[in-house]
């Protein structure tokens, strides 16, 4: 274990594998692929509602039924309810390359023509296949469809361009068509009866009659490549839907023959999927550029409108950096974009909008590739000034200005710093003051200016006067940083000179040669302390104000393509082209810990909180964070963790947080939402039951609101503060058809059914002995508590109080008491043992430390209850001796945390650099 450690990925949305529909009641739901895992979608909202667990090799195929997904990945198959894995078949000796839900059969494909058909009546208990078929030899299946209507059949498409239909029941081929001599990419199944459609890769879409064998109609693509998706409209137009490589829509009208509508760039990438709705005008797309659309066809003209999407980068990110206190990520990619990706939730991820790009580029006739700003190579952010004008600059590869972007509205600002220069060359750095009021930018040139935020004029040129260029540097800027009261502004140029500068004044106060080439630098503001990267792959640290190199760093074999200090100045983190993250104890002068993964790291950010690194890999286009063990541990010994100079492997995090190593696991899939397929249905915890149980050294809390947990102490209170004001009246005379006894007081005493009225005495001298209760030991409350102590796990206990109302727990408990004064007849009632028991149960809670805070309410209200039982009898007093060391002992290392954390927030406050 090291100080960082793998936690998840965010940002990958879909694969090249194609989706998976289902409809579970009146809700439709989309499973997809983001390379070892799966994510399911409410496609209401295109919210996330559950995620697979990390498989061993890359998703092939998707299929799903009911609650069911099934998910090929190598060889195997696994088999999902919801998401938790419940089986894997693993027959095949190929890699599988197609699935299909055949009523209660699945049928699996792989790359030789093998085709396995399995059960999924009983998956727990039968692991068998009930079928197989070997496909003739040179035919490679490509796609397979169910045609409507045709039972026990199937269209199975090769790379040849061939079709053969087969019976599955008899293991029999019954027809071949000869194609078009073309590879038959997709297939799908048209509403009318005995007509499918065939994608091919030559760019044509064959609607076909397979009952005579008769072409219908077909279409070509106007673009170049493969048809790749198919999608036929049900709800009465007759349209079809096709989808290309080159990642544009086509709709064809199937009675007019012709093309109906072009939705260009649809998408980034190829098209992988297409699915109409049932009885809707809405059309789901997916393609390999890491997006997911959803388009309706409500317009006058019959043209599709984009309706909800869900998308990330569709190429590796470029610059990171934590935002809003660490709750949201801000990257840039080379794919023209810049993101915000919400660490919490994911649905509040969006890319920042640059102005109605598909609007121009649909008027101009170009691609939005075209219209869209160059990949960002830098940028800056304040959020101290984000409700008031724009607080984010960024410089873009190759262009001579910088823009502003306002992220109280997600948009591109209205100004853009186009420096003044008279010879414009490509911004390479920037900066924000820490009142969030200027911007200073660094170009190719040499040249940095001053800009205002608000108003976008220039403030200020930083000009050496003794460099022959008269400009800031002689050579690239390759960095510029300010301090925390704007006196100084710091700069770097590329030949290794570093300058400090009047941030008013725009004159240089100092200068100091670094001796190397200079490729990036980082300013902490806390400390005062500047960061530098060489050519030589040496990490150096300068005091700006006293001009010294205070420390130096050597361990990088390669490049370092980024570094950055913790929010307290005491680490610097570094990253390299070796593929390993170094961590720097600047204090120390020494390095603590450092990882190695498999992908080289591009860029990093940690959080200000420091208790999450984010980090970006060469040809990964989605955002890893890592979660630092140091801050969520018992300990704050940061030795225990470290790994010294040892270089550690460590895999990168996956989509999901919990990875499977062995086919067959029992690890859970993490759900994100409850009402997967039904609302009412609780679905169980990523982690388990007994994940409370793996960290012993870890106080846990109940996750319960406040006021729950908090009313059981508070009962008689509550009850006090709702009693009636004013007693309620009794009615002066009974009407005139009840029955009534006369009593002494002159109250009305109404007479029970089938009692006599001389009778009435009798009945009045049984009522004190009717109101005598007896402990019903089988209710829920007991029943379970004497379960769960037969096999000594009380997590399903726990789980019942805590859905109890405070009200009707502070019942169950009381319904335990025992109200007579006889001593000696107490060993015989049976209260006594339900009393042990939840002892016991106390005991057992504090010693794992869980639901701590719920607990130790619980306890509260059961000593009030029954504490002269148990000082009353000498058994129970045992049990309540041991709970209170064990709550003396937990409370001790609690106040011992507390004790180092104050010590070292102390120290943090008193030490000086």
């Amino acid at each position: 274990m090291g100080i960082f450690e793998p936690y998840r990925a965010i940002g990958y949305i879909t694969t090249s594998v194609p989706f998976s529909v289902q409809r579970l009641g009146t809700e439709t739901f989309v499973t997809v692929s983001v390379g070892k895992a799966f994510q399911v979608y409410d496609c209401a909202k295109l919210t996330l509602v559950a995620v697979g667990p990390q498989l061993p090799k890359k998703i092939r195929a998707l299929a799903s039924s009911r609650d069911y997904t099934f998910v090929a990945y190598g060889t195997n198959i696994g088999v999902f309810e919801r998401a938790d894995q419940v089986a894997t078949w693993s027959k095949h000796e190929e890699k599988v390359n197609l699935l299909l839900i055949f009523g209660d059969y699945v049928l699996s494909v792989d790359v030789k023509g093998n085709i396995f058909i399995w059960p999924f009546k009983e998956i727990k208990k039968n692991l068998e296949a009930a079928g197989h078929i070997k496909l003739e030899e040179g035919f490679l299946p490509t796609c397979i469809i169910h045609p409507n209507t045709y039972l026990n059949k199937v269209i199975l498409g090769s790379q040849a361009g061939s079709l053969q239909l087969w019976n599955i029941s008899t293991r029999k081929k019954l027809y071949e068509f000869k194609g078009w001599n073309s590879t038959a990419h997709c297939c799908v199944s048209s509403p009318a009866l005995d007509v499918v459609a065939i994608g091919c890769s030559d760019g044509t879409v064959h609607v076909h009659n397979v009952l005579y064998d008769e072409e219908v109609v077909s279409f070509t693509h106007s673009t170049r490549g493969a048809v790749t998706a198919l999608s036929f409209r049900t709800d009465g137009e007759p349209l079809l839907a096709s989808g290309g490589s080159s990642g544009v829509i086509s709709i064809w009208h199937l009675e007019k023959r012709r093309l109906q509508s072009v939705i260009r760039e649809a998408h980034d990438g190829q098209i992988t999927s297409l699915h109409f709705f049932a009885n809707e005008p809405v059309l789901m797309s997916s393609a390999a550029d890491n997006s997911m659309k959803m388009w309706i066809f409500d317009t006058t003209d019959g043209d599709a409108r984009l309706l909800r999407f869900r998308s990330g980068h569709s190429a590796p990110p470029l610059c990171l950096r934590f935002y809003r206190k660490g709750r949201c990520i801000l990257s840039a990619g080379q794919d023209r974009a810049f993101r915000l990706f919400s660490v919490r939730q994911d649905q509040q991820s969006r890319e920042l909008s640059q102005r109605h790009v598909t609007k121009r580029a649909k008027k101009l006739r170009l691609k939005e590739e075209e219209i869209k700003l160059k990949p960002v190579i830098a940028f800056d952010c304040a959020e101290i000034r984000e409700r008031d004008w724009c607080n984010v600059v960024t410089c873009h590869m190759d262009t001579p200005k910088a823009y502003v972007w306002r992220l109280q509205n997600f948009v591109i600002g209205e100004h853009i710093l186009s420096p003044s220069a008279k010879n414009q060359t490509p911004i390479k750095s920037c900066a924000i003051s820490a009142c969030g009021n200027f911007a200073v930018v660094g170009t190719e040139g040499g040249w940095i200016e001053r800009f205002n935020l608000q108003s976008g004029i220039s403030r200020g040129v930083y000009v050496d006067t003794s460099e022959s260029k008269c400009c800031a540097h002689d050579a690239e800027v390759v960095g510029v940083a300010c301090d925390s009261t704007n006196s100084i502004m710091i700069s770097a140029g590329y030949r290794g000179d570093i300058k400090v500068w009047d941030f008013k004044g725009c004159k240089v106060k100092s200068r100091w040669e670094v001796g190397r080439s200079v490729t990036k630098m980082v300013y902490q503001r806390t400390n005062g302390l500047l960061a530098t990267v060489a050519d030589d792959m040496v990490l150096r640290v300068f005091d700006v104000m006293s001009l010294l190199m205070v420390r130096e760093f050597e361990g990088h074999t390669d490049r370092i393509t980024d570094l950055c200090f913790s929010d307290d100045g005491k680490w610097l983190l570094s990253s390299s082209m070796d593929g390993t993250l170094r961590i720097w104890d600047v204090i120390l002068a020494r390095q603590i810990d450092a990882l190695s993964v498999d992908v080289s790291i591009t860029a990093i950010s940690l959080s200000p909180s420091m208790d999450m690194l984010a980090t970006s890999h060469v040809d990964q286009n989605g955002v890893y964070l890592w979660v630092n063990q140091v801050l969520f541990s018992g300990s704050l010994d940061v030795d225990s963790y470290a790994s010294g100079k040892q270089v550690r492997n460590v895999q990168m995090p996956s989509v999901s947080s919990k990875q499977r190593y062995e086919d067959g696991g029992d690890d859970k899939g993490e759900v994100i939402h409850s009402d997967f397929g039904n609302q009412n249905h609780i679905i169980k915890d990523f982690y388990g039951p007994h994940f409370d149980h793996q960290i012993p050294d870890l106080v846990t809390l109940s996750l319960l609101p406040k006021s729950q947990w908090q009313s059981l102490t508070n009962l008689d209170i509550i009850k006090v503060r709702n009693k009636p004001i004013e007693r309620p009246k009794k009615p002066e005379n009974a009407p005139f058809f009840l029955p009534s006894v006369p009593s002494l007081s002159g109250e009305i005493l109404f007479q029970p059914n089938g009692v006599e009225i001389g009778d009435a005495k009798d009945t009045q001298v049984e009522e004190p002995t009717r109101k005598i209760r007896k402990l019903d030991l089988s209710s829920p409350f007991c029943l379970l508590l004497q379960s769960c102590a037969d096999t000594k796990d009380f997590s399903a206990f726990t789980e019942y109080i805590k859905g109890l109302p405070p009200s009707t727990l502070d019942m169950e408990l009381r319904v335990l008491q025992i109200i007579e004064d006889d001593d000696k007849s107490l060993d015989r009632k049976p209260e006594l043992e339900s009393i042990g028991l939840l002892l016991d149960y106390f005991i057992h809670e504090l010693s794992y430390k869980n639901n701590f805070e719920f607990i130790q309410a619980v306890i509260r209200l059961f000593l009030k209850i029954h504490g002269e039982t148990i000082r009353r009898h000498s058994a129970m007093q045992e049990k309540a001796m041991k709970l209170l060391n064990v709550q003396s002992l937990v409370w001790q290392k609690i106040d011992k945390i507390f004790q180092n954390v104050r010590c070292m927030a102390t120290f943090l406050s008193n030490s000086q650099f």
